[in-house]
């Protein structure tokens, strides 16, 4: 069957009012780029006629601004899930203009395919190619592609020439079957491949291929404080640690990181710090420090859903792609965030905390317990999985005013029994094994900025007898006293007693 090459106009024809629009990527990492352009366009048209035009939005995870943003901006969007990070769109989940389910990346895919969010109407797909017989390659990300494309009665390819077909075989795509008939995944070590090196759909779904030559909307990182070293160096040498004390394996155990300059530190000290042996990755967002340690050969391997890499290093994974093919994978999120991959291999996963609690309970979402930051990503996924689940943070924000510790947080998306080290610029608090009070004061004395630590240790004396000693009437004070000057810092308790 030929292929029918079309504009990034008609391509948008095929998308109507109300439709569910399933889009490839994860991050802005494989997401299309020219047709969500266009469909933003016609939703504006259709709105300037006075008509109606919004649609459902799946996605991997994040994407770019030419996706999020310019649907957002578009008023294009009547529902979004899982995972989001723009600030336009950000500003219309909290407006309540759109509407926004906030989930576990593992688990979108599996929810399609029950049913429980309705239909696939369209999916659009950024390939770095398409053959006539259904052969679709993914470039730099995997995302939800492999269900999407099935579940959909429409599929549209953006064949992207800013990737080479020459990726071939750097992918991974491997779909579960649905109970009762679900099997074990069989991958044992990051490396393992169950599945094929392309999405293979019916061809006579894909309705056209447009043609682009758009870069990846990857930034640079921000460089690294001094903040963000010490917590990369505090979480290296924990670890030397923990393989000194027989707690983790000589040969150490594959690796998660979540997204960000933290992250990225992390992985760099990790790499730096030659107590640790040359490790593996399993992750859902391989990024630049990651490639960096591969070429020195302190990464041996790195299984993820993404290549979340600035231009720059995606150029270069591209121009080296003899040396990378055979160390890099990409899979779709339900398996490179599944949590029984995640157990069977005891993982070590790091991952950032928005705000934490006294007691261990970590806040990833939300400002204040009411305004959407991202989501909760796949942090969920792997922290309760995990062998070690590290949460890291700097202790502080907005010039010391915001302590990243409170005595209750405003919003839970991790609880107590998940998380298993904090680890800030001033040191770590090991939470296994301790209760409740023992938990809260290695958290005030190795993790929280100096600043804070004697109002902490206030509101503890303050605390109702009892297993956890919180004090309802002052729980949130560090939030009331933010809202009403500006600075945690000036609470005082006399207030709240």
């Amino acid at each position: 069957m030929a292929l029918k090459f079309i504009t990034a106009e008609e391509a948008a024809s095929v998308v109507r009012h109300n439709d569910n629009v399933g889009f490839s990527g994860f991050t802005p990492a494989g997401c299309p780029k020219a047709v969500p352009v266009a469909i933003a366009r016609k939703a504006k048209e259709e709105h300037a006629k006075g008509l109606p035009f919004q649609i459902g939005m799946f996605t991997g995870a994040s994407t770019g601004d030419k996706l999020d943003g310019e649907l957002a901006r578009a008023k294009a969007i009547k529902f979004r899930t899982p995972y989001q990070s723009n600030k336009d769109l950000r500003t219309l989940l909290n407006a309540r203009e759109t509407n926004y389910f906030d989930l576990h990346l593992s688990e979108l895919a599996q929810m399609l395919r029950y049913g429980f969010l309705g239909p696939v109407d369209v999916a659009i797909i950024e390939a770095a190619d398409v053959t006539e017989d259904g052969k679709i390659v993914p470039t730099a990300a995997v995302g939800i592609t492999p269900t999407i494309c099935r579940l959909a009665d429409r599929i549209i390819v953006e064949l992207n020439r800013r990737h080479p077909k020459e990726i071939l075989g750097m992918h991974d795509i491997y779909e579960p079957e649905d109970p009762p008939r679900r099997r074990e995944i069989q991958i044992y070590s990051p490396s393992d491949r169950i599945g094929l090196p392309y999405v293979q759909v019916d061809p006579a779904k894909i309705a056209g291929v447009v043609l682009t030559d758009e870069d990846n909307e990857g930034g640079a990182f921000t460089p690294i404080d001094d903040d963000t070293m010490a917590i990369g160096r505090n979480v290296a040498d924990f670890l030397v640690g923990e393989m000194k004390a027989g707690r983790l394996p000589k040969e150490f155990v594959p690796l998660q990181s979540g997204v960000g300059n933290v992250a990225n530190a992390v992985l760099g000290c990790m790499g730096e710090n030659k107590q640790i042996p040359a490790f593996n990755v399993y992750t859902e967002v391989i990024q630049d420090s990651v490639i960096s340690l591969m070429q020195e050969g302190r990464v041996k391997f790195a299984s993820g859903c993404s290549l979340t890499v600035s231009n720059q290093v995606l150029e270069n994974i591209y121009a080296q792609l003899s040396f990378f093919r055979d160390k890099i994978l990409l899979r779709p999120q339900e398996i490179s965030n599944n949590p029984e991959v995640a157990r069977r291999m005891g993982l070590v996963a790091i991952n950032t905390a928005l705000e934490a609690d006294i007691f261990g309970n970590i806040n990833s979402t939300h400002v204040l317990g009411t305004r959407m930051m991202n989501g909760i990503g796949g942090s969920g996924d792997f922290t309760r999985a995990a062998m070690l689940s590290i949460f890291t943070t700097p202790s502080t924000a907005k010039d010391g005013k915001i302590s990243a510790f409170v005595p209750m947080v405003s919003h839970m998306d991790h609880s107590e029994h998940s998380v298993k080290v904090i680890i800030t610029e001033y040191g770590v608090a090991d939470l296994r094994g301790t209760a409740p009070m023992q938990r809260a004061r290695k958290i005030i004395d190795n993790c929280v900025h100096p600043d804070f630590r004697p109002l902490l240790n206030e509101y503890l004396d303050m605390g109702i007898k009892g297993q956890t000693p919180q004090n309802l009437n002052a729980c949130f004070a560090f939030h009331r006293e933010l809202s009403d000057s500006g600075d945690m810092r000036n609470v005082r308790w006399e207030k709240y007693k």
